[in-house]
């Protein structure tokens, strides 16, 4: 099994979108493009919305349906753990292992010891294909790499094995997911957790590394553009020298999780990739979600009312909300508007104060990263929320097919 070139995550918090969602991929598509739809949803989410993997499935399986879509897609088992696999297993066929909360745990001496010694032929400088500067490995350095990330990647190992006996191995595709830390991976780090990857037997098809600057949930990139273009490139050509050196599968691409509204680095990213002729997987997160209040904000009465009723509890809750994704999250609540301020406005200004929409004069990025961790909210009101998407469907799934068409795919691709 594997994925087309390109693979393209979509988030869909309530499952009502899929149709919305692939009408924008296959616009891309239909320009030559090869691009797989992955619906994704995590246990948390599930957990929030009182949803269940087999929902998932339904609705790309309807998606497809419905739009006579002939190309290859997936379901995303998003952010799994040994402990929350099994109710995926059954409706699932990509699952992105994650294991940074083992980052860090420790290992043992004769285990560190091992790794450092199957990597004596790296000691040195070690030239890469395409970086201009050899990485300067040292056995302090492959030290270090062993005692943070080894443990992390046995924890992939055994995930891998579970689905290998579950799944059958070429049944399902693998990512390894250790982004949402403080620390970034860099390039040469990266080398050797594929190396362990490959040392322990996992087919990674994607891997999600944690880059230099913020990722938030959401908004635009936060860091230096260009050590971001120097770190992203030389990850592209490590991971080309990876596969041919530790025999990994050849179709491995790097995957950019909150990959969401990174206008900035969409440019450099999509240049780097046409210049090494190199695929990627990247992900949206919870932006159809948001796109759906906004659709309930432009549909004006109940819709707007109820708009309103989200936000006005989700600032009440603000700190309960936000404590999961802190680590992908940045607001500065002095910037948030009041309650009373938001119950004054009228569909268009929530509207652009919620979509982003670079330099426009009423976008907040503080009040569409508290609108995005906020959708426990509106799961919360049931019958309420989604009798107002099945009552406003065409101006949401305009807001949705717009949002991933014109501001995502559209900048990524250079379309």
């Amino acid at each position: 099994m594997r994925l087309g070139k390109y693979s393209f995550g979509l988030g869909d918090r309530f499952a009502h979108q899929g149709v919305a969602q692939l009408k924008a991929v296959m616009k891309a598509v239909a320009t030559g493009l090869d691009i797989s739809p992955v619906w994704n949803k995590s246990n948390r989410e599930h957990h929030y919305v009182h949803t269940e993997p087999a929902s998932v499935r339904a609705e790309a399986d309807h998606a497809v349906k419905e739009l006579g879509f002939t190309g290859k897609y997936f379901v995303d088992a998003d952010h799994i753990n040994l402990s929350t696999v099994q109710p995926f297993v059954e409706y699932a066929d990509f699952f992105t292992l994650d294991v940074a909360a083992f980052i860090g745990k420790p290992s043992s001496d004769e285990a560190i010891k091992a790794f450092v010694d199957s990597c004596q032929k790296y000691v040195g400088n070690l030239n890469i294909p395409g970086i201009d500067e050899p990485l300067n490995v040292s056995n302090e350095l492959l030290e270090e790499i062993a005692s943070r990330f080894l443990a992390a990647t046995d924890q992939a190992s055994e995930i891998y094995k579970f689905l290998l006996e579950h799944k059958g191995e070429g049944n399902f595709i693998t990512e390894v997911s250790m982004d949402e830390v403080e620390k970034p991976q860099t390039p040469v780090y990266l080398l050797f957790i594929l190396k362990m990857l490959a040392d322990k037997g996992v087919k990674a098809q994607t891997i999600a590394p944690k880059f230099t600057g913020r990722f938030n949930k959401g908004v635009d990139y936060r860091g230096d553009l260009d050590q971001f273009a120097k770190e992203f490139e030389q990850d592209v050509l490590v991971i080309d020298f990876a596969v041919k050196e530790f025999g990994l599968p050849e179709d491995l691409k790097l995957s950019v999780h909150s990959g969401s509204d990174k206008f900035s680095i969409y440019p450099i990213m999509f240049e780097i990739l046409k210049k090494h002729d190199k695929g990627l997987h990247i992900k949206t997160a919870g932006t159809t979600w948001l796109e759906e209040v906004i659709g309930l904000a432009l549909s004006g009465g109940e819709g707007l009312e109820l708009a309103k009723k989200i936000y006005a509890t989700s600032y009440d809750r603000r700190e309960a909300l936000c404590a999961p994704y802190a680590d992908v999250i940045d607001i500065d609540a002095s910037q948030l508007p009041s309650i009373e301020e938001v119950n004054g406005w009228d569909g268009e200004k929530y509207a652009n104060t919620l979509r982003h929409i670079p330099g426009h004069t009423d976008f907040n990025s503080n009040f569409r990263q508290l609108i995005h961790v906020a959708y426990a909210v509106a799961a919360e009101l049931g019958d309420e929320y989604y009798s107002q998407l099945e009552k406003n469907a065409e101006i949401i799934g305009r807001c949705v097919e717009e949002n991933i068409y014109d501001r995502h795919l559209k900048r990524l691709f250079n379309l």
